[in-house]
């Protein structure tokens, strides 16, 4: 199916309308989602996600998996593993009845390489329709690779490069760029096959070479980025980031590089499984498979050489989403997107936010398009906290931003956004949890993060209504003066509390100030330079 809903047949073999059974976005300019459930019977695990929140950018309302492994041994008998049998149709009737209790507006079932490889394939799907009435989709090879490729636009706008999606039977490879899925192509190299090959591990390496290579002639891109999709390569992203030390545990967006790949790979040969798996957190059952996925990836890198790596936490599940997207929808930025959904659920004031941002512009004339987005995404968040208590209301802003469930924002990006959050209520206060991630942005960077919070500290209690109604903001840089101009009506705002943030904000800039009230306004407060003081 594409993005227009028209019909393709690449579902088992057979025409269908859509995995959702209709559209989800008939109408381009929506901006929320009602809740959508999507179940992805895998070779390892059984999966059932619940997206909700913002079209562009979901939400997961509910997220259970279980590691069935239903493709495990399946080279050998041709057929589905017996136990996964039995644990995956138990976990699709809780499923079911979960789903049930929801009230979904949409549920869909999707099975990737076990149950369209196995003998028994077609009977365990007649088996789980006859047990759930859920109607299981099992889709090819080219198709798992296509929507998990997907899936990676969604959280990552403007990506380019080679997604890899490694499942228990399968690999998938598939090119991506301006906004859309190039080729793509399916392999055996799932660690399941891979325990079967013969001949030790010379036999392993030979075959994964092989395959490899016949890949590398159907993908003849030169790809620079690739993006890690799939349960294998989490669990050797934890890895990584336990090596080195990494300080922000959020899987989406991390970065690698091959190097780094490779010394990780070396430091496992020395590492106790049991003790990674609780500092982890990863399941053994897992952290099994991590050693046969590290036997292709490492040639993987060789043969692709790509300069860096990222780990995608979106695939094929988000990908069916983005399916259903117009290009209006899909244009949009999933960032901003889930930041207004966060204010408008959140906020005292909805929709302050963007005054506040037309308010502060005047900071950010020259701001690059990336620290735009990151400046908007604050003034959406500015107030999402106010709940908190206030003692702890501007750690609890720093969480909001290292931790929730944000597209299209790498780590830096997080740190800085944090950091901004975390000022707008209070003036330093970095604990020892926070000290480590601020390695991750420079002196520059942690700088404009603080002003951009004490700008927001300024213009939010400026005026409840929008600080625009109140007056106006002129940075002159070279100049080294920041300028407030009063509405005649309205210069009574500026009282104490006001002019002591308004202060900070300068003595943040490094220039002094000037207050005049608009032309025809009578008294007012004198035109004068001041310097700037501390709140």
């Amino acid at each position: 199916m594409n993005a227009r809903g028209e019909d393709v047949s690449s579902v088992a073999g057979t025409p269908f309308r859509g995995f959702f059974g209709g559209a989800l976005f008939a109408d381009p300019s929506r901006r929320a989602l009602e809740r959508v459930g999507v179940i992805d019977v895998g070779s390892n695990s059984v999966r059932l996600v619940v997206f909700d929140g913002a079209a562009r950018s979901p939400a997961y309302f509910f997220n259970e998996k279980v590691l069935c492994g239903l493709g495990r041994g399946m080279s050998q008998t041709g057929r589905l593993n017996p136990e996964g049998r039995e644990r995956a149709l138990a976990a699709l009737r809780r499923f079911a009845l979960l789903a049930r209790e929801m009230n979904l507006s949409s549920l869909t079932t999707i099975a990737t390489a076990a149950m369209r490889e196995a003998e028994d394939g077609e009977a365990f799907r007649a088996e789980v329709e006859q047990a759930t009435g859920l109607q299981v989709q099992i889709i090819d090879g080219g198709e798992e690779a296509r929507l998990s490729a997907q899936g990676v636009l969604l959280g990552w706008p403007g990506a380019h490069g080679l997604v890899c999606d490694i499942g228990g039977s399968s690999m998938e490879l598939a090119e991506i760029g301006d906004n859309s899925v190039g080729a793509r192509v399916s392999s055996p190299l799932g660690p399941f096959r891979l325990q079967q090959i013969e001949g030790g591990k010379k036999g392993l390496k030979l075959h994964v070479n092989e395959v490899l290579q016949g890949l590398r002639q159907q993908m003849q891109g030169d790809y620079q980025v690739l993006y890690l999709v799939g349960g294998s390569w989490r669990a050797l992203a934890r890895l990584d980031m336990a090596r080195r030390g990494y300080p922000l545990t959020v899987m989406h967006e991390y970065e690698m590089t091959p190097k780094s790949i490779r010394r990780t790979m070396e430091w496992l040969k020395g590492q106790n499984m049991k003790e990674l798996r609780q500092q982890t957190g990863t399941s053994a059952e897992r952290l099994a498979l991590v050693p046969l996925a590290v036997q292709v990836l490492r040639p993987l890198l060789h043969i692709f050489r790509p300069r860096a790596v990222f780990l995608s936490s979106y695939g094929i599940r988000e990908g069916m989403l983005f399916e259903q997207m117009p290009d209006r929808l899909r244009a949009r930025d999933p960032l901003i997107e889930a930041c207004r959904h966060l204010e408008a659920a959140n906020a005292r004031l909805p929709g302050f936010g963007r005054k506040l941002f037309d308010f502060l512009m005047p900071l950010y004339r020259n701001a690059p398009p990336e620290r735009m987005r990151l400046i908007k995404a604050a003034c959406l968040l500015h107030d999402v906290n106010w709940r908190a208590h206030p003692d702890y209301r501007p750690e609890s802003c720093f969480d909001t931003a290292t931790r929730a469930n944000l597209g299209g924002m790498d780590h830096k990006g997080r740190v800085y956004l944090g950091l901004a959050l975390m000022n707008r209520y209070k003036s330093g206060g970095i604990n020892g949890r926070m000290a480590p991630l601020m390695k991750l942005l420079s002196e520059e960077e942690v700088r404009h993060a603080v002003m951009l919070g004490r700008a927001m500290r300024f213009g939010a209690m400026f005026s409840v209504g929008g600080p625009e109604s109140a007056g106006a903001l002129r940075y002159y840089p070279k100049k080294k003066l920041l300028e407030l101009i009063l509405q005649p009506a309205m210069k009574d705002l500026f009282g104490e509390v006001a002019q002591n943030r308004f202060a900070s904000l300068a003595k943040t800039l490094g220039v002094e100030t000037k207050v005049r009230v608009a032309r025809g306004a009578g008294n007012g407060p004198k035109v004068a330079a001041t310097p700037g003081d501390a709140a």
